[in-house]
């Protein structure tokens, strides 16, 4: 299947999405006024962490590695979004969009952001149940930010996206420092039989495809785009010490396919959800392709608190109340490593338990245990750690 194939498969799902009748996503405000409505957004997230063995990269601490500072606006069928964070001493541009509603049934959402694929980018970096991004979500860049455009479709019994973009390096690198911008195309399509609260039942599947990175490089004088290659890299699952685990430098690369489905289920007091991850990098010069893949599952309990409800908007199961407590029991594995390519990224399994007490409707507070073990890495000799940690965050 060649790159013109698969952009013509990303075109045909989105004239799909475009079909199907429905009411708008939960970010989407469902009222029609013609007052201007600006509120101030904001949230920080404390965490700290010991480590078992510790030394060699691993150092018990505490940071504020996420804090954001923002707003949001509505105007007649338009919404606006504007947020700024400061991590690690660096301050870095968050989500920046505008989004248009055509009507009760249709919207487009155009700017900085995270383009829905798979179940994870919806719930925002300070909302996922098992504390940290599960690490093949991470390595497959599903939690990236690029700039683009985004089509949403919310029906009763389905959900559709589909979106253009170019790379996110775009924000920070001219495009002729690029050498050539690199661009791509992706969708999510969500079937949704049961989706009342305690009985919830969806699948669905994720499609990407992006053309390679470039550098600028200069050859006996004259300058032009490098050979195409992509980076997939992936921190142990803390943000108190930022470990390197898993790395894959792809070269000669044309393009990268991802395909995720994804299935979430929930009866009563209990949920569970998983997704499966293949990625695929087309390359020059004969070499051979590229191949990684992964899955993670989670299953999820209220200890104290309502059966599990839904968020339609982002298809995906739903905050729970002020006052809950919940368990969390996860698994990740990661297999990034591809001999026939010569492309040895690694081979992870990263296992949790993640207990979340839901303060009130702005502070929330985490406990976490992970053994989390990496072998055949490049960028990380064979090795396993013990993670426990916490998390204080304050979110409005």
């Amino acid at each position: 299947m060649n790159f013109r194939n698969i952009c013509f498969i990303l075109a045909a799902a989105t004239a799909a999405v475009q079909a199907v009748g429905a009411s708008l996503p939960d970010s989407v405000p469902s009222f029609h006024t013609d007052k201007l409505t600006i509120t101030p957004t904001a949230r920080f997230l404390i965490d700290g962490a010991v480590y078992t063995p510790d030394g060699d990269g691993f150092n018990a601490g505490a940071t504020i590695y996420d804090a954001r500072a923002g707003f949001k606006a509505s105007y007649a069928d338009w919404s606006l979004r504007m947020e700024v964070g400061f991590g690690y001493g660096k301050f870095s541009v968050k989500d920046i969009y505008a989004q248009y509603r055509f009507n009760s049934r249709n919207a487009v959402r155009g700017g900085y952001f995270l383009h829905q694929f798979g179940i994870c980018p919806g719930l925002g970096s300070s909302m996922k149940s098992c504390f940290e991004n599960p690490v093949i979500d991470t390595f497959f860049g599903v939690e990236e930010r690029n700039i683009g455009v985004m089509y949403l479709h919310d029906s009763p019994m389905f959900l559709g996206t589909a979106s253009a973009f170019v790379a996110g390096t775009s924000l920070t690198t001219p495009a002729n420092e690029q050498g050539k911008t690199s661009y791509g195309g992706m969708t999510r399509l969500v079937a949704r039989p049961f989706h009342s609260t305690g009985n919830i039942a969806q699948v669905g599947l994720s499609a990407s495809v992006q053309s390679a990175l470039h550098k600028a490089e200069t050859v006996d004088g004259v300058t032009g785009p490098s050979e195409g290659y992509f980076n997939f890299t992936s921190n142990f699952p803390t943000r108190v010490c930022r470990t390197p685990m898993l790395g894959a430098y792809v070269s000669d690369a044309r393009n990268v396919v991802k395909l995720s489905p994804e299935l979430i289920v929930a009866r009563g007091r209990l949920a569970a959800e998983a997704q499966y991850f293949w990625m695929s990098v087309a390359r020059s010069h004969d070499r051979h392709a590229y191949q990684a893949s992964g899955v993670y599952a989670l299953l999820r309990g209220m200890v104290i608190g309502d059966d599990y409800g839904y968020n339609h908007g982002i298809a995906a199961l739903a905050n729970p109340v002020p006052g809950s407590l919940e368990v969390v029991a996860g698994y990740s594995y990661t297999d990034a490593t591809c001999p026939a390519a010569e492309v040895y990224g690694g081979r992870s399994n990263d296992v949790s338990l993640t207990l979340n007490y839901y303060i009130n409707r702005y502070m929330l507070a985490r406990l976490r245990y992970s053994y989390t073990d990496v072998s055949s890495s490049a960028v990380q000799r064979n090795r396993h750690v013990n993670i426990i940690q916490a998390r204080f965050q304050v979110l409005f």
